[in-house]
């Protein structure tokens, strides 16, 4: 009896925090895995673990200029993209050009190949929404010219190519809208709130709230987003869908309880709300609920003891190397 050959998946933006998660479980359920990144924001030692291994191979490549892969390829997941507003501030064309010529690339790869994809989307589309919880039949309230205008656009026009190439071609797609997730793997200096108030926590460095911490997220551990993601793959179904933890809660709470989780001796500052920054985060998982039969397993706490603990193990790490240098 002839053995069945191993799936083979191409994941972009593999060396990221979420593209690399993606690797390992792939990687757990047997798949070949052909990982990309071109290492701008992501860090190569999220996936060195897997370099002896025989089903999995990285490419050192920006997916904004052309992409091949020899051979045949069942699936794309497409996290290329900065994600985090240093970045996307710091490197403004690239985040565009990741979001529209290497969304563009890679719908043309799966279209060659034959391949279904799944792209990256965010919960920035829905930008600073007027209504909560957000829903995927809710269009957004984005400034397209404001300085986060560079990311939220940038996945408006993927999803809005994704499906251009599900109508017009029968391309087999998927969209996933992911929203607020943290866990191992986020770098310490990140910029989004919960690395840099766990970072400053245990530095005993005052937390950095902006505005009056009034303003809400939500938090999904990343083992819970990965999950989600792996089901959506495997469905039938094409419309964008939100997977996110719909438990709220305001920065400033989040700050509080980093601080107590730390037993740190920070106290919270204040500083101006940055242009266009979201008051409300939180996902209707409604969908996420019925057609993955997925909702949240990791609670916000637990997820923030082991993340912590990955931070604390980082921060050690980096004294050493000082010390070393």
């Amino acid at each position: 009896m002839q053995q069945k050959a191993q799936k083979r998946i191409l994941i972009t933006g593999a060396a990221g925090f979420l593209g690399s998660h993606l690797c390992d479980r792939f990687i757990h359920e047997n798949y070949q895995v052909i990982a990309m990144d071109n290492l701008i924001t992501g860090n190569i030692e999220n996936i060195e673990h897997l370099f002896h291994r025989a089903n999995f191979e990285f490419h050192h490549h920006d997916v904004s200029k052309f992409v091949h892969v020899p051979g045949e390829l069942d699936y794309i997941l497409h996290f290329a993209s900065p994600a985090s507003p240093i970045d996307y501030l710091r490197i403004p064309i690239q985040t565009l050009k990741v979001g529209s010529l290497g969304t563009h690339n890679l719908l043309g790869l799966a279209k060659e190949k034959q391949a279904r994809i799944l792209v990256a989307s965010t919960s920035e589309v829905y930008g600073d929404p007027t209504v909560s919880p957000q829903s995927e039949e809710y269009w957004g309230n984005v400034n397209p010219v404001g300085p986060r205008g560079v990311y939220d656009e940038a996945k408006r026009f993927q999803e809005a190519m994704t499906m251009a190439y599900h109508n017009f071609h029968g391309l087999d797609t998927r969209i996933v809208r992911i929203f607020n997730t943290f866990g191992p793997r986020m770098r310490l200096e990140d910029g989004r709130a919960l690395p840099t108030f766990i970072a400053q926590a245990l530095r005993n460095e005052d937390l950095t709230v902006f505005g009056s911490g009034k303003q809400t997220r939500s938090f999904c551990y990343v083992s819970d987003q990965i999950e989600g993601i792996y089901r959506l793959l495997h469905t039938d179904y094409h419309e964008p869908l939100n997977i996110g933890n719909p438990e709220e809660l305001s920065v400033k709470e989040v700050a509080e309880e980093i601080i107590a989780l730390t037993e740190s001796k920070s106290k919270i500052i204040y500083e101006a709300l940055p242009v266009d920054d979201p008051q409300q985060r939180r996902p209707d998982i409604t969908k996420a609920k019925r057609i993955l039969g997925w909702e949240p397993q990791v609670s916000r706490k637990e997820g923030l003891i082991q993340t912590i603990a990955y931070y604390k193990q980082k921060l050690k790490d980096q004294v050493k190397q000082q010390i070393n240098i």
